[in-house]
């Protein structure tokens, strides 16, 4: 089966990352206005569980690189995740471009957190937040 992606909006380019996000994607990113990190997938059959809406593994995994590279951004050092927190407020659909934007609100020695809005078609679909700690040494 052939899945086709069409051209990224405006202003995105793709996202290669790492094997796990590369086979789930593909993702593509642009820098938003005020420095928040935007990122966007298109919505194919392979995202969707039985009911034909997109998995909320599926969301749970955007968020998480959309919140990991936000982080990146303003700390400028690979981290981990130590927490991911969300809420699924509505659901997104196959042939849908799915949106993220994602800030950091605080930024200390090891520890940053960061929140994030996910949407499609104009609905809020989730909403999330997370704490990331730098790389390196014992996690």
């Amino acid at each position: 089966m052939t899945e086709t992606v069409p051209p990224p909006p405006e202003g995105f380019v793709p996202s290669p990352r790492g094997p796990y996000t590369t086979h789930n994607g593909p993702m593509f990113h642009r820098i938003g206005e005020g420095g928040s990190f935007d990122h966007a997938f298109f919505v194919l059959p392979r995202h969707c569980n039985s009911m034909g809406i997109v998995h909320g593994g599926m969301l749970a995994t955007f968020l998480d690189g959309l919140l990991a590279r936000a982080v990146y951004g303003a700390v400028e050092a690979q981290s981990v995740t130590l927490h991911l927190s969300m809420d699924f407020l509505s659901a997104a659909r196959k042939g849908q471009w799915v949106f993220g934007e994602a800030k950091v609100t605080r930024a200390a020695k090891e520890i940053t957190f960061a929140e994030a809005r996910i949407h499609a078609d104009g609905r809020d679909v989730l909403r999330g937040s997370g704490v990331f700690k730098k790389a390196g040494g014992r996690t």
